[in-house]
């Protein structure tokens, strides 16, 4: 059985709850919970956590065997001592911060033992020997993938994927001893694998010396999340990745965009996919003194954040929405703020239908703090602007065309071997049928070669950005398909009109359904 088989039927489990009133969202919480006691004990029992971190009383040999209301009592009692540190009595059981943070106000919505015990004994019957095999915490990522799959809201529209998030640490190549970020770190994707392929590197750590070791799994590595629940799955997350973390665990509760990110110390490397639902939220930026330009939208409050607590010739790669690259007023000041200080040398222009929130446009902006000759220089850092267009003319990604790591194969051949972007390059890429596709009259296309014009990988000067683009970052070539000609657009009365007829026609259905339920009750 694989960690896709395991996935699937610790899923089905839900099914069963559903008697009990619990939806989707409340049964990962419920999963969760119980499924981090029983992964703690297989670590323990394989040796892959050298002390178990569980006090005594409120481990999975506390709880299987037993049945009836002792049972749901017994597990009522284990989360009270592992959230407050005591038990029933008031004595101390634990002192563990950590332990305390992942279980704080953990409540079980269980009423009938009887699905507790089914939950158990589906837990006991898993061949965790195999699931080992692949990792337990490769495991919990995939549970983790299947909420984000399934809810379609709250973290889930979020949830970067995982060939995503794989390629842009290839890009950036974390090594040993440096300090890796994440300011909006959900379920801790990034961190994970900036650890995991570390891990790769170093021959599971054991190059290192045990000085070096205890940095990468107690130091290397921080994130804020805002969100209590979403950070709970985060700190199980890396622990079950073996990544302890300080006293407050890798994942810092708190907002990044106000104290909690000020008092972050500088970074070698930030990893990072901010929320992208609604442009509103960086209300919080506001308030430090630390970020020039004071903005409401969450996402250039984010970017400010990023460029500006990298040390001098750190690196970064954050994916962001279109419109961050587009946005006038103080968007067009943080661009410019950030070609000055950093050198933006690559941007990739993502697919939509990738993320579970449809539609949305995305990009991955890399970019390294200081030019690429000075790591202290901060003014004109940007020469040149590098992009690749995986967008145009791509499959509609979803379930049924899922995304993967073969697709961004073609972007990193090209990004090249070196982190900060200065691998040789050259323009000209015509992966997925490229050369097939219309380019645009756009100021873009001006005087180029007509080949070159259909690659998806072409180079813009900081200087053609500033005279043709206004600085802005919204650089695009071909034409898609789909894409509509605004000279072949109705007249403007005709498109309202047509509007309006389709709002008048939806709130007739609307008095339709309401008179419908009146008549019912």
């Amino acid at each position: 059985m694989n960690n896709n088989d395991i996935v699937q039927k610790l899923w089905n489990l839900c099914d069963v709850l559903r008697d009990d009133g619990i939806n989707y969202s409340d049964y990962v919480t419920e999963l969760v919970l119980l499924l981090f006691i029983k992964m703690v004990h297989e670590n323990t029992e394989a040796g892959t956590l050298k002390k178990h971190p569980l006090p005594q009383g409120c481990r999975w040999t506390d709880l299987n065997g037993k049945s009836g209301i002792n049972l749901l009592n017994d597990y009522k009692r284990i989360l009270l001592s592992l959230s407050t540190g005591k038990d029933a009595l008031g004595n101390q059981v634990h002192e563990d911060p950590l332990i305390s943070a992942i279980y704080a106000d953990a409540q079980t919505r269980l009423r009938e033992p009887r699905h507790l015990e089914q939950m158990i004994k589906t837990l006991d019957q898993i061949d965790w020997f195999s699931a080992a095999k692949d990792g337990l915490g490769d495991l919990y990522e995939g549970l983790l993938e299947k909420n984000a799959g399934e809810t379609k809201s709250g973290a889930g529209q979020y949830f970067t994927p995982r060939a995503l998030i794989n390629s842009m640490v290839r890009c950036i190549k974390p090594k040993a001893g440096e300090v890796v970020q994440d300011p909006a770190a959900g379920t801790a994707g990034f961190l994970i694998a900036a650890d995991a392929y570390i891990k790769q590197h170093t021959d599971d750590l054991y190059d290192l010396t045990a000085t070096e070791q205890s940095f990468q799994r107690n130091n290397a590595f921080v994130g804020i999340e805002l969100v209590p629940g979403t950070r709970r799955l985060a700190l199980m997350n890396c622990l079950l990745h073996g990544m302890e973390g300080d006293a407050e665990g890798v994942v810092h509760l708190g907002n990044a965009l106000g104290d909690s990110g000020k008092s972050l110390a500088r970074a070698d490397i930030i990893l990072a996919n901010p929320p992208f639902g609604t442009s509103k939220g960086g209300e919080a930026s506001n308030t430090r003194d630390d970020l020039t330009y004071k903005t409401s939208n969450k996402q250039l409050a984010f970017l400010q954040h990023i460029y500006r607590n990298l040390k001098p010739g750190g690196r970064a790669a954050v994916v962001l929405p279109d419109n961050v690259l587009f946005e006038a007023g103080v968007g067009t000041e943080v661009r410019r703020d950030l070609m000055h200080k950093c050198n933006l040398h690559t941007i990739l222009r993502l697919p939509t239908g990738i993320f579970y929130a449809q539609g949305v446009k995305t990009n991955v902006l890399f970019f390294t703090k200081g030019s690429a000759k000075d790591k202290h220089q901060q003014e004109n850092c940007t020469e040149n602007v590098w992009v690749y267009d995986l967008r145009t003319n791509m499959p509609s990604f979803g379930k049924r065309t899922p995304f993967g790591e073969q697709h961004l194969t073609p972007f990193e051949a090209v990004y090249g071997q070196d982190p900060n972007g200065q691998s040789p390059r050259q323009e000209g890429e015509y992966s997925f049928n490229a050369e097939q596709v219309e380019v645009a009259e756009t100021d873009e296309n001006q005087g180029v070669d007509s080949k070159l014009a259909h690659s998806r990988w072409r180079k813009f000067s900081r200087d053609w950005i500033r005279e043709h683009k206004a600085d802005s970052l919204d650089i695009s070539w071909l034409k898609d398909k789909d894409s509509v000609d605004a000279a072949n657009l109705p007249e403007p009365d005709v498109l309202a009109r047509e509007a309006k007829d389709e709002l008048e026609a939806a709130l007739s259905e609307l008095d339709g359904l309401l008179k419908a339920l009146e008549g019912a009750v």
